[in-house]
């Protein structure tokens, strides 16, 4: 039988919780009653409020019911490494939808630039409420290696948000995108791993294998980095080229958090475990 509790609903995290969930779909709400723009920024923002609105519901739903005692996983690494890559989402999202569609007359857009605001402030009240209670956050997000996978994938986002397809006729600029694909899936798969305690189901120690992957990350991004701009801005021009800027920064941001994640990693994995 399914019992609910009802004091998930007014404790603080819950009521927080509540705001959001209402917020985000006033803020995609009121975008979608502006009608649909053809872009790749308007489409991330617009996903971006949708999948908070609705995980948030999916977190609010299971809790109520008690149903999140029987998932097999971290719930609160979960709920809280959700909470910290929709602070993230949001930030970029209320940045680039007021920058881009909003104008002085755009009372919608407006409406919806202040309320994501909002609530990007609200799932920052979320992480903060989780951090301070302690035994909240078991293992893998009190780690620094956790906290940069989720800046890495939330990184990764950004740059696909801002990737054309109509440029991706050279070898060079496929290796990039390869590069941002592969990257954004293992980062991902190691969270998912991490949170769903599936580590220990590896016949090998999983610690050395992440700082493999991360060593490897962080090479394949210097390359992209070089290989990204060298092939882009020789042969793209405006208005493609402001996305190019954005891809470009973003490799180069992702490429120092792999570089400090790699380095992290042996440091943890090869020197400190062996004292």
């Amino acid at each position: 039988m399914v019992s609910v509790d009802l004091r998930s609903l007014i404790l603080p995290v819950g009521i927080v919780r509540i705001f959001e969930f209402v917020l985000t779909c006033i803020c995609f709400s009121l975008v979608a009653s502006v009608g649909h723009i053809n872009s790749s920024y308007w489409a991330w923002c617009m996903f971006t409020w949708c999948f908070c609105c609705f995980m948030t519901l999916f977190i609010l739903i299971l809790e109520f019911t008690r149903l999140n005692n029987k998932v097999p996983i971290s719930w609160d690494d979960f709920t809280t490494a959700f909470a910290m890559l929709a602070t993230l989402l949001l930030l970029a999202a209320s940045i680039i939808y007021p920058t881009i569609h909003a104008c002085p007359t755009c009372i919608r857009e407006i409406c919806a630039s202040v309320v994501s605001w909002i609530c990007l402030g609200l799932y920052a009240v979320e992480v903060w409420l989780a951090f301070r209670r302690p035994g909240e956050i078991s293992g893998f997000l009190s780690t620094v290696s956790g906290l940069l996978k989720i800046l890495e994938t939330f990184v990764a986002c950004i740059i696909f948000a801002s990737l054309d397809p109509t440029i991706y006729n050279l070898p060079g600029l496929q290796w990039c995108v390869a590069i941002y694909s592969l990257c954004f899936i293992f980062a991902l798969l190691i969270i998912l791993l991490t949170i769903g305690r599936l580590v220990s189901a590896f016949p090998f120690p999983f610690d050395k294998l992440v700082t493999i992957y991360n060593i490897l990350a962080a090479v394949l991004y210097m390359t992209a980095v070089v290989i990204w701009p060298l092939y882009a801005f020789e042969k793209y021009s405006r208005p493609i080229w402001n996305k190019l800027v954005v891809v470009t920064f973003m490799t180069a941001i992702n490429v120092l958090v792999y570089i400090f994640d790699a380095a992290y990693s042996i440091k943890l994995v090869f020197f400190i475990r062996q004292e």
